[in-house]
């Protein structure tokens, strides 16, 4: 699970810049592999300074050749919480799911039920878009000012793993500038959602965090 807090704001100027990231590229070894392990969750302002865009990735450090043939898992649902009220439970999720070359989105909507298990939840907005294939045009869709993309998209996260080690070996003090990225070259498999700030608290301080949930 990767969580973080946003101020949504109600101009550009209260929010001009935001951003937040919580990234793992290795995580325990029931997740280590497909889509339950997240790799990064982002949340930032988009163009359209009304919107807000969480971006969910999974199965990271994929090989252009292995990035060919990587798929969402179709037992696995990615949800998006959105906490409006400052108690660390979940008001709203966004859920993502795959089916036959389509990722559904249901919500934003309340979810029938907050902590580690969920429903889907048919009954909240639903908008789908064609998962993207790797080497082609993005495909990206809309409904009602919501926009959606899931599909390979290179590691956007800068890592230098090896200083890294020698800072914790004590062989260092710091990173190198620009140092070196240890994840260049690799590929994750991408979630975003891109939502009005009016359907999501409007205004204000969000909590947020993404969670992978496989099907019982």
């Amino acid at each position: 699970m990767k969580k973080t807090k946003i101020i949504l704001g109600i101009g550009a100027l209260a929010i001009a810049g935001f951003f937040m990231v919580a990234a793992d590229h290795i995580d325990a070894p029931a997740v280590a592999s497909g889509t339950a392990d997240i790799t990064d969750f982002y949340a930032f302002q988009a163009q359209d300074p009304d919107n807000v865009v969480f971006i969910a990735n999974v199965q990271g450090l994929l090989s252009p050749s292995a990035t060919a043939s990587a798929a969402f898992d179709e037992n696995v649902l990615i949800e998006f919480n959105i906490d409006t009220t400052g108690d660390n439970v979940e008001d709203l999720v966004i859920q993502a799911i795959p089916r036959d070359g389509k990722m559904y989105f249901f919500g934003p909507t309340a979810p029938g039920s907050v902590g580690l298990n969920s429903s889907v939840e048919t009954m909240g907005k639903k908008s789908s878009v064609d998962i993207s294939v790797y080497g082609s045009p993005a495909t990206i869709s809309s409904n009602e000012r919501m926009r959606f993309f899931a599909g390979p998209r290179d590691d956007p996260f800068f890592m230098d793993f090896a200083q890294y080690g020698e800072i914790i070996a004590g062989n260092a003090t710091s990173f190198n500038m620009p140092g070196s990225d240890t994840f260049a070259g690799t590929n994750v498999m991408s979630i975003v959602v891109e939502v009005p700030k009016q359907l999501i608290g409007g205004s204000g301080t969000i909590n947020t965090w993404v969670e992978a949930k496989t099907k019982q």
